[in-house]
């Protein structure tokens, strides 16, 4: 993978963009291969990070900017491709080591957003940025074809059918 995301947005911390920048990663995600299930989790992972970076980051401060990048891990013979998100901000800085959700036993609303990413992602890494702020570098590994679903069990994923239409055509089922 690159260094520098393919895809690069800037927006501020104001909930109203969050959908906005939810529906760029889930299309994205989407035409890299990712079925309407893991869209949906890499989706919310994205959700739950920004708006921790707003509520405690910037303490609902709703004019500071949010960098998210999107890079594909593109297929090889070591790797089976996959999405990097990055997220990083101009919000306080806090010790990685400290970014844990709270116990799963403490029923309450809220405070499940560190371990919801987790839970969703592959790798999760939180990082001081060199001056000011923080970033977030999400991986997801994209399913092995023997894992994916068949085409009939899919939905509205358009790749995902000529991927498969070019397997069949090459004598594969």
């Amino acid at each position: 993978m690159q260094d520098r995301p393919e895809i690069e947005l800037k927006l501020i911390s104001d909930p109203m963009y969050l959908c906005g920048a939810r529906e760029l990663v889930g299309c994205i995600a989407r035409r890299i291969g990712f079925d309407d299930m893991d869209c949906s989790k890499i989706t919310l992972a994205v959700d739950e990070a920004l708006s921790n970076i707003i509520r405690h980051g910037y303490n609902k401060v709703f004019d500071r900017p949010i960098w998210i990048g999107i890079s594909p891990i593109k297929p090889s013979a070591d790797s089976i491709g996959g999405i990097v998100i990055t997220i990083a901000d101009e919000a306080k800085q806090v010790d990685p080591g400290t970014m844990k959700g709270r116990c799963l036993e403490d029923i309450r609303p809220g405070g499940l957003g560190v371990h919801i990413i987790h839970e969703v992602m592959d790798e999760v890494r939180y990082e001081k940025r060199d001056s000011v702020g923080m970033r977030l570098v999400m991986t997801k590994h994209a399913p092995r074809l023997e894992e994916m679903p068949r085409l009939s069990d899919r939905k509205g994923c358009c790749v995902t059918k000529v991927k498969t239409k070019c397997l069949k055509s090459q004598g594969s089922s």
